[in-house]
């Protein structure tokens, strides 16, 4: 039996890309600068990455879904922040927006590491945006790094 599994070592020459929403500026902002972090701390160059803000999290699987089937990334990470309010639009627009992230991934095969925080106050994103939760952005490039390392490696 064959094992395979990535590691935190991006691709000779891989670009990445991070997808973030302008909408919760506070928090997606502190995601965004959590990937950078990661993404430098793990040998990406910054001129192999590139950041793409787009209005809301409900416009990020489309532009994920353009970047992934251009073929030039070797993985995707998609950030934003979607607070429950008094209306249904937070389950439609998180769910919608999970729902296709996945979906650019599986129709283009590049990976593409879902950072769309769905919480119910703005305390719970804090927590994960830095706090004492971690950050998630961060969470997210490690993640982009190893399976553009594993996608080398399978069959």
């Amino acid at each position: 039996m064959s094992h395979y599994e990535g590691d935190l070592r991006a691709p000779e020459g891989a670009r990445f890309a991070i997808i973030a929403s302008r909408w919760n500026p506070r928090i997606v902002d502190a995601l965004v600068a959590g990937a950078r972090k990661a993404f430098a701390d793990h040998g990406v160059a910054e001129s192999a990455l590139d950041v793409v803000r787009v209005p809301g999290a409900w416009e990020l699987p489309l532009v994920a879904s353009r970047i992934a089937g251009a073929g030039g990334h070797a993985a995707i990470v998609a950030l934003g922040c979607v607070v429950r309010g008094d209306t249904r639009h937070f389950e439609q627009v998180a769910d919608g927006c999970s729902e296709a992230l996945m979906r650019a991934s599986l129709d283009s095969g590049v990976p593409v590491a879902n950072g769309v925080l769905a919480v119910d106050r703005h305390e719970d994103a804090e927590r994960r945006a830095g706090g004492s939760h971690g950050n998630k952005g961060e969470e997210c490039a490690l993640v982009a790094i190893e399976m553009a390392n594993l996608a080398g490696k399978l069959p």
